[in-house]
Order: C-alpha cells, then structure tokens, then sequence
C-alpha cells in the first residue's frame, strides 16, 4: 500500500499554463513538506494533472524520508542500521547497512581526499561537543559559553577518516576507533537530493526545481517558457535578506553555507555551525560560501569545505573542477566571484 503524506503539509497549487505552443501541455504547480532532513522541502515543477505531480511529490517525500532515516545521526528506527546505529557500535563491531549508506560515505571519502580533509565526515567527536553547547547556549543563554580547547583537542585525536572501514562486499562499515563518531551533515543533504532528483527524472519528472533547506536542485528548464530557473543567493549581511545575485539553473545545484542559520551567541559574539578542521573553532574566513555545479551532493560539499579554506585555496579548488563556480561574501560585504560564474547570471 502506498504511503500517503500525512505528518507533513502538502500544497499543490495550480497555476495558469503559458506554453501554448507546446505539443503536450504542461501546467505549474507547488509543493512543499516539513520535517525530513529537520528542514521544509519545496518543489515547483510542471506535469500534465494535478494527480500526476501529486504522484511525483508522494515519490520524493517517501525516498527523502529515507535518505533522512538512514543518514540521522541522533535518532534510531525500527528495523533499521543507520548512522547512528554505526556511531553507537563504534569499536565494537561492524555494522551491516544499506547500500545507500555506504556509496555516501564513499562519495564522503572522495570528498576528504578532494578537499584536503576541510570536508570530514569522521569529525563527529569535535562537532558533538559544538552541538551540545550551542543547544545549551541557545536554551539558556545567560549561560552561555564555548568549549574548552582542551576538550576540543582531545576529542580530535578521534577524528581519523581511515578509521572508517567500509567493507562492500560484506555491506558493512565499522568504526575501528571507539572514540569516532560519523556526523554527515556536510554532505548527507546535498547527496540525498541529488539522488532523488535522479530519481524523479527517471520517474517522467523533467521539468521541475527541488529545494531541500536551501539546497537547491534543478531538472530541466521551465516548460512553459524553456528559460532556465532562476534562484536568488541570500545577502548574509543584510537582515532584511536581500539578493547578492541570481543564479540561472538547468540540470544544476545551487547550495550556500553561511553564518546566519545554526548560531549561539557567547559574550556578545556570534558562533555559527561550520567548524574549521585545523582551528577547531567556527571559521573566520566569509560570511557565506555559494556552489553551483551540476551535483547536489558536491555542491554540499564544496559548499562547507571552501568556507573553511583561505579564499585563493578555495579559489584554486573551484578553478580545478569542470562546471563548478562559485561566489564568496566576505565579512566587510565584499564579493568575490570565480572565473566563469558570470555564464549563469544576468546580473
């Protein structure tokens, strides 16, 4: 029996169809559910009946909704090995898991070894205690206070990414280090809408954008018009959340991290979410890093690991990758952009 989407909200709103020269009419229609990957999820895209785009949106919310379960790294489900299921067997024994699991954290290990370790999944001890003390920050913040460095040190001896075995032919991983735990929320998101985009176009679904807490996904052009989908990149500096740019998308993604989302604040001062592998602490160098590329999950990646690179080293990165652009706010508002980037903007 199919799934019908009750613990979310679901619109589906029609719009009037301006393609009328199309041999198949088209029309626009909306989505949007709550709660999977602990963010809203948004779909605009054209289908031929109501019915038919209500299908495809059933369709993505239920393999988002197991990506999520399985990539959760705080929460466990019956009759299923997910990440945390790893991170609590951690030293004690291999885990056998779902294949999705393991090509993620495969395309993670790739992601390590691109970045030059800025992107690791296996930094979970650092980023627990960060978690735990922006959450106490946040719940009271009178109290509010950061980690102690030598807490931060000792849990980064636990942080080795060789120490995550990944053994395919058993579909098992193993943490071969008691101390490490997994935290994929650099990647997992990213990766899991790229896969259900992929997913959607197999399943008839070829004109539509998909945005998963601001990871933005495109399939296609607009089937009214065939123009590309536009997509604004958010000014980090400018409380009213005004556009630095609009980026133009066909079979591309779209994806920002910045400093004015998961934040506590200590003494006065702001300490965002993205932590910088070599300082420990929150990253210094931008107030937001924005990827476009043609893949969801390494646009996720690139998006977190350039933020935590001197803006020439991540340039340099981008620069080396086919298809990928890049634009950089720094904290005084200054905007940078890499070499290629005015191909995808009319601004």
């Amino acid at each position: 029996m199919v799934k019908k989407i009750t613990a979310v909200i679901i619109a589906l709103i029609l719009s009037i169809n301006l393609s009328a020269c199309s041999s198949q009419e088209k029309t626009r229609y909306e989505a949007e559910f709550l709660m999977l990957f602990d963010t809203i999820t948004q779909i605009v895209g054209y289908s031929e009946s109501k019915e038919e785009f209500a299908d495809q949106v059933q369709m993505i919310h239920d393999n988002l909704e197991e990506y999520h379960q399985l990539y959760d790294i705080y929460n466990g489900y019956d009759g299923i090995n997910n990440m945390k299921t790893i991170n609590d067997q951690a030293g004690i024994a291999p885990v056998e898991v779902d294949r999705r699991i393991i090509d993620m954290l495969l395309f993670s290990k790739e992601a390590y070894e691109m970045s030059d370790g800025k992107i690791n999944v296996a930094f979970g001890a650092v980023l627990k205690i960060w978690h735990d003390y922006r959450d106490e920050g946040i719940e009271n913040p009178e109290k509010a206070e950061l980690p102690p460095v030598e807490m931060l040190m000792e849990a980064a001896k636990h942080t080795d990414i060789s120490q995550l075995i990944i053994d395919e032919e058993s579909a098992t991983v193993f943490l071969a280090d008691s101390g490490m735990s997994l935290d994929v929320g650099a990647i997992a998101k990213g990766y899991a809408v790229e896969e259900i985009s992929k997913m959607a176009l197999d399943n008839g679904l070829t004109s539509a954008l998909i945005s998963v807490g601001g990871n933005v996904r495109s399939i296609g052009v607009k089937a009214d018009s065939g123009a590309r989908w536009t997509v604004g990149i958010k000014n980090p500096l400018d409380v009213d959340g005004k556009n630095i740019s609009r980026v133009e998308l066909e079979d591309a993604s779209l994806v920002t991290s910045g400093i004015y989302e998961r934040y506590y604040t200590v003494n006065g001062r702001r300490y965002h979410h993205i932590i910088d592998p070599v300082t420990l602490f929150p990253a210094e160098y931008f107030a937001s890093v924005s990827i476009l590329c043609p893949d969801s999950g390494l646009a996720d990646a690139l998006s977190t690991s350039v933020f935590t690179m001197p803006f020439e080293q991540g340039l340099a990165l981008i620069e080396s990758l086919p298809d990928t652009e890049a634009v950089w706010v720094f904290h005084d508002g200054e905007i940078r952009y890499s070499s290629n980037y005015n191909e995808y903007t009319n601004d």
